[in-house]
């Protein structure tokens, strides 16, 4: 299963880095992953047409996509959109951060999983 991580460099630089997470057969549940850590669960709805400017995440935490669509520009000029199903890894949380906006002035709907200290 991929899921696309937002990190900082030793610069304080951010990237993308895609990142495949491993799932084996679990019989009639599917495949599944090992169990990842997390600390708590926020639910987050961004207002239709939301842009916010350059920032760093608060922790080190997933973001599930769930609605609407967000671009994300890291501070090597790379913008990526990302849609309902998408996870992401944030861990950029020092340095020069991220910026995202909404690309179609719909609002997103979201589910944030801080990970633990």
């Amino acid at each position: 299963m991929f899921i696309t991580r937002i990190y900082a460099d030793k610069a304080g630089l951010s990237h993308f880095e895609d990142m495949d997470i491993e799932t084996v057969p679990s019989g009639p549940l599917g495949l599944m992953s090992s169990p990842l850590p997390v600390s708590s669960m926020i639910l987050r709805e961004n207002a239709p047409g939301y842009a916010y400017p350059w920032h760093v995440a608060p922790c080190r935490q997933y973001i599930v996509m769930l609605e609407g669509f967000v671009d994300i520009t890291v501070s090597d000029g790379t913008v990526r959109r990302f849609g309902p199903g998408t996870i992401l890894l944030v861990e950029d949380t020092f340095g020069e951060g991220h910026s995202s906006c909404s690309p179609d002035g719909k609002r997103r709907r979201s589910l944030f999983l801080p990970l633990p200290d």
